[in-house]
């Protein structure tokens, strides 16, 4: 009831102002918290950082690849470290999402294409080994882990503390929910 006669003296107000808001109180801003210096460049209270940088290629021939390094920092507690660095290939970056679609309830963003055009013979680039291609496609798989490690829900998947805290993969893993303890 209460509700319904304060939207009715607002309408009212509307009305006799010519559509002009007037009742104070309904645009009243919240006072701001006041803030220390050490509160506003503090640690904040959650926090999530995933890097994926340093990319380096490896072998030589058709055998060649490129992997990056996947830095993670947090203080979320359904991590279980707060710090850690992997090395990991495109090809990872598309296992994660797989698993993901499968055993995950969340819509799984893009990755950034194959690229299949660069891997054609006879170009006169390096292809998939050139570096603003390597750079573009870190920029992307960056934002790709990012997004999903931000999700709440793809945060408990055994498969994305895998893929962020494990050195090796293991592909042969029981899909479920991480627990915290």
């Amino acid at each position: 009831q209460w509700y319904q006669r304060r939207v009715l003296k607002a309408v009212v107000s509307t009305q006799s102002t010519g559509g002009r808001m007037t009742d104070d109180r309904i645009t009243q801003r919240l006072a701001p918290k006041d803030q220390t210096l050490q509160e506003a460049y503090d640690v904040p209270a959650n926090f999530l950082e995933i890097d994926v940088c340093n990319p380096e290629t490896h072998g030589i021939a058709n055998k060649r690849y490129t992997d990056y390094e996947v830095r993670l920092k947090t203080n979320l507690p359904i991590f279980r470290v707060q710090e850690c660095s992997v090395r990991r290939r495109y090809s990872d970056f598309e296992w994660l999402r797989s698993e993901l679609e499968k055993e995950s309830k969340i819509i799984v963003p893009t990755l950034p294409g194959k690229a299949l055009k660069r891997l054609l013979p006879f170009r006169g680039d390096d292809g998939i080994f050139e570096e603003e291609f390597i750079e573009d496609r870190r920029q992307g798989i960056e934002s790709f882990i990012n997004k999903i490690a931000g999700h709440p829900l793809a945060q408990n998947e055994k498969c994305l503390h895998m893929f962020l805290t494990e050195p090796m993969i293991d592909k042969n893993y029981v899909p479920g929910k991480v627990r915290t303890h």
